[in-house]
């Protein structure tokens, strides 16, 4: 399989090749040119463990490396590090079912990528034979930062420095990535929101790539948000193991569709549920959930996406984003236009609204629902499903939740649903034990012990004694002051 930029058909490139660049050099994001032709016994799959299966799908969607190479880069970065080998367990929840993605070392579903990018990134500097130093660059909403930072932890011939919007992530987050250890780690906040991060990883890429800011450094730049495919491609996995879980423990016949629900910021995680439909999974409706920024569920109903809209802080932060790369990818591979992409990349940078051709907006309606929730909404789900079902779950899962039962009201020839679960309720402690009718304080940290003796449900491992830890991160920069804090460090 080749992988090509979303915006150019003749920038071709190997599968390692493109997780070792992370971006295309036009700015775009490698994508298979198809995934219709690709030959995969998906049913093969059903009977495998998580490990096993992530061996066959990772070995198909990156063919630069071999079942057998594969199968030793899964080992490396999952052995051990999850509280279950199962990596991603299902949980019934009333009538559906609940995929949870937070078992990992940071209590994210990041986890799940992030602990296998750092492997494929090294496996993928021997393959091409570089020698140079990655920089790993990214911007995270929250979750993806202490991920990414905790996977390339001195992973030789790498450093990472991540950006984070200063004030726009929960105390928790920032406390799990300022106080990151490993030589090779950096984060700072951005005076600014996601968007502003994101938009200036994006121009830190396009400006070294233009002016060769880098050359003769004996460094080169690299992703770890989901713009890279080697962050994508692991997430496709956890819509195989939901299934097999499925049909395991007979809620589903080998064949049957299911729907899944995904709270949805930057549209990697929903695009992965995509992939693995273009692989042969029997997905049926992918439901897009969004909080008050519901930039996606508008774009989903009208075609029309329109950055040109209020940011709203909520207490489901880490999907508080109005530009969805992600989504670049997607009208790639229904429209096979690379050309028309480009176009309406072009037009979000300039005006920040662009409207898809109405061919490429029926496409959409075949496979998407959206709708969304806002702050109430989501402490309502949040208190409800404790009361009804003894469950807890996170601002980002109620979200999803809430969105489930409407689109369960609106369809009710609906298939069984799965419904993504993001992060632990310990991430987000405050808004959690607030939503159980309990009063919470500023400190996130005492609302972590109350939440904990409250429910009876375990702090993670991984958290507890998290305000202990000392702070080895505290700077902060402008969004204009990106370009030179990475030439800096990319200069030490």
């Amino acid at each position: 399989m080749i992988y090509q930029s979303t915006r150019n058909n003749d920038l071709k490139v190997s599968s390692a090749q493109a997780i070792l660049d992370g971006m295309a050099r036009d700015g775009g994001l490698y994508s298979p040119a198809s995934l219709s032709d690709l030959e995969f016994d998906w049913q093969g799959l059903l009977p495998l463990s998580t490990q096993e299966m992530a061996v066959k799908i990772l070995s198909a969607l990156l063919p630069s490396f071999s079942e057998e190479e594969m199968a030793a880069l899964v080992r490396q970065a999952y052995v051990g590090k999850f509280e279950t080998d199962e990596l991603t367990p299902t949980v019934s929840v009333g009538e559906d079912t609940v995929l949870e993605l937070f078992r990992g070392p940071t209590s994210a579903f990041k986890d799940v990528a992030l602990s296998m990018l750092p492997v494929l990134m090294t496996a993928a500097r021997q393959k091409c034979g570089v020698t140079d130093e990655i920089l790993i660059l990214t911007a995270t909403s929250g979750d993806t930062g202490k991920a990414a930072m905790a996977g390339f932890q001195d992973v030789p011939g790498t450093r990472i420095v991540v950006f984070y919007p200063y004030g726009g992530v929960s105390p928790v987050q920032q406390a799990q990535m300022v106080t990151q250890a490993g030589d090779n780690v950096c984060v700072s906040a951005v005076r600014g929101n996601f968007d502003d991060a994101q938009t200036g990883v994006k121009r830190i890429f396009a400006q070294v790539e233009k002016k060769g800011l880098l050359q003769g450094k004996g460094v080169r730049l690299s992703s770890a948000n989901s713009i890279n495919i080697g962050r994508l491609a692991p997430q496709v996995v956890y819509y195989f193991r939901a299934y097999a879980n499925l049909v395991r423990g007979g809620r589903i016949a080998v064949g049957d569709p299911v729907d899944f629900v995904v709270p949805t910021g930057n549209f990697g995680d929903i695009l992965a549920g995509y992939f693995a439909k273009m692989m042969g999974l029997p997905v049926g409706r992918l439901v897009c959930a969004s909080n008050a920024n519901n930039i996606l569920t508008d774009f989903l109903h009208t075609g029309v996406y329109d950055r040109n809209r209020p940011f709203y802080k909520t207490t489901s932060p880490s999907m508080d984003i109005l530009v969805s790369s992600n989504l670049e990818r997607l009208l790639f591979l229904l429209s096979q236009d690379a050309k028309l992409v480009e176009t309406l990349m072009d037009a979000l940078s300039r005006t920040g609204v662009y409207r898809v051709p109405a061919s490429l907006k029926a496409q959409l309606d075949k496979v998407f629902y959206a709708a969304s929730c806002d702050d109430l909404g989501t402490k309502e789900a949040i208190g409800q499903v404790w009361r009804r079902y003894g469950y807890l779950m996170d601002t980002h899962t109620a979200v999803a939740y809430d969105v489930a039962q409407q689109y369960k009201a609106a369809c009710p020839a609906h298939a069984p649903v799965v419904i993504l679960s993001t992060a632990s309720p310990y991430k987000f402690p405050a808004a959690v034990l607030e939503a159980l009718g309990e009063t919470a304080d500023d400190d996130e940290f005492r609302a972590m012990e109350r939440l904990e003796a409250v429910t009876g449900v375990p702090l993670p491992k991984n958290l507890r004694g998290l305000r202990d830890r000392p702070v080895r991160h505290r700077d902060v920069i402008g969004p204009e002051d990106m370009l030179t804090y990475i030439l800096d460090k990319a200069g030490r």
